[in-house]
């Protein structure tokens, strides 16, 4: 199978794990555009070569699988920041809907809501944020709540500039939205990135709803879980929740619950739901208590703390007790298990519980669908899932005041080690901070 997939930025979750996890079946062929064309957090990716890269693809292609705003704007983050106006993007992606009905095969992409993020913290967004971010997400929350237009002490100019963004923004999803309808799309998804119940994001996604589209709580995970759906073949899917009484809490940046966010991921991907005895592989959810932790911002929740036996069947884990992290007390639980058994499809706890679950299901569905099965790959993957969601970000990340390659290089010497014994694999890797940053770490193998 021949896969056209073009990521959202050059973050490894966008970049290499789509490319790890197309490994695991070497019947996959997938097609990337080179790394360095791709945006980061400080640039946007350079559209000129990824029209090239879209228009060279091969013809006999399967599918694509399109982040749209790496085409429309240069990636997710140049999406709030840019200052091109809405007659350039339209252009833009007229020459995009051009290349695509040229290539005649399937194309599955998706497109942000513009995201209202509730801080004065403009790493990325625009640089007005710094002072009235939190300003901008209350005139945007209380404007839906009650349908006034509500006092503010926002610059007129910052936040009419904000309000342009989004309706550019808005009017070029509406535009994506006739294209589904045209047939140029096998699937279109519009994704709602760190949610709350109210805001101009979310009148946005329901606009688009009532208008006929699909909208989905989420972002990062969105194009594995197309890729996923690229995939011919059928996985029956059991979710077991651990705290069964519990999964209608809402996780932290999403405005629906675990149970919804697990199943609208389950059947995202092309997957069905069934029960215990009929599942191909059973996908245990390590939900949450009370409410959703999340050890960098320091809040607490209660750590698993029972004894978890795996079954002697297919099964995959998605640790969802902490965002951004594992639960150190079901890692305890988990490990004290063998997971060198055939029947481990995976383990994940990347970011927010939509980001863990449609990158985990798409592994698993790969590598049960695999015609030709790369278990290197698939130990690649878990090698990382556990150095990067357990080591680095549940535990190493909380010792490092900045991005330190020596200190962080030892201190992961420790955790090395445990995953070695766990996966009965040896462990060669080394760090890098692709954003120069603590939020995401890379690990590239030796």
């Amino acid at each position: 199978m021949k896969i056209g997939f073009l990521p959202i930025d050059n973050r490894p979750v966008c970049y290499t794990l789509p490319e790890i996890i197309a490994g695991m079946d070497e019947d996959i062929e997938m097609f990337l555009p080179e790394r360095k064309f791709l945006g980061d957090l400080k640039k946007s990716a350079d559209v000129d070569a990824i029209f090239n890269w879209l228009e060279n693809l091969p013809q006999d292609l399967d599918a694509i699988v399109l982040s749209l705003d790496t085409i429309a704007y240069g990636g997710l983050i140049p999406s709030r920041r840019g200052v091109e106006t809405l007659e350039q993007i339209k252009n833009r992606i007229q020459n995009l809907k051009n290349i695509l009905y040229s290539k005649k095969c399937k194309v599955y992409a998706f497109s942000s809501i513009m995201r209202i993020s509730n801080n004065n913290y403009n790493e990325e967004e625009k640089e007005y944020w710094t002072q009235y971010g939190k300003k901008i997400f209350e005139y945007s929350y209380n404007l839906h709540k009650s349908g006034k237009e509500p006092q503010n002490n926002i610059p007129p100019d910052n936040l009419k500039d904000y309000l342009q963004t989004r309706k550019r923004n808005f009017e070029i999803n509406k535009i994506y939205l006739k294209w589904q309808k045209e047939g140029l799309f096998e699937w279109l998804i519009f994704s709602k990135d760190d949610c709350a119940q109210y805001g101009l994001n979310v009148m946005e996604a329901d606009e688009l709803y009532k208008m006929g589209a699909v909208v989905k709580t989420g972002a990062d995970e969105i194009p594995l879980s197309l890729l996923a759906r690229a995939i011919k073949g059928v996985v029956k899917i059991c979710p077991i929740f651990l705290e069964p009484g519990c999964k209608d809490l809402i996780s932290n940046y999403e405005d629906i619950s675990v149970e919804q966010t697990v199943t609208g991921q389950i059947l995202l991907s092309g997957c069905e739901i069934s029960q215990e005895k009929d599942a191909d592989i059973l996908l245990f959810v390590n939900n949450f208590k009370d409410k959703q932790g999340e050890i960098v911002m320091k809040i607490d929740t209660e750590m698993f703390s029972s004894d978890f036996k795996v079954p002697q069947r297919p099964y995959m884990v998605a640790d969802l007790r902490f965002a951004n992290g594992a639960d150190n007390g079901f890692i305890e639980a988990l490990f004290r298990n063998n997971l060198y058994s055939g029947d481990f499809y995976g383990y994940s706890a990347w970011n927010t519980s939509a980001n863990s679950l449609g990158s985990l299901i798409c592994a698993s569905k790969v590598r049960f669908l695999a015609k030709k099965y790369n278990k290197k790959a698939f130990e690649r993957l878990q090698v990382t899932r556990f150095l990067d969601d357990w080591a680095y970000q549940a535990n190493v990340r909380q010792s490092l005041a900045k991005p330190d390659m020596e200190q962080l290089t030892q201190n992961m010497k420790y955790y090395e080690r445990i995953v070695e014994k766990v996966l009965k694999t040896e462990v060669d890797v080394q760090y890098n901070y692709p954003w120069d940053r603590l939020f995401e770490v890379e690990i590239e193998f030796n």
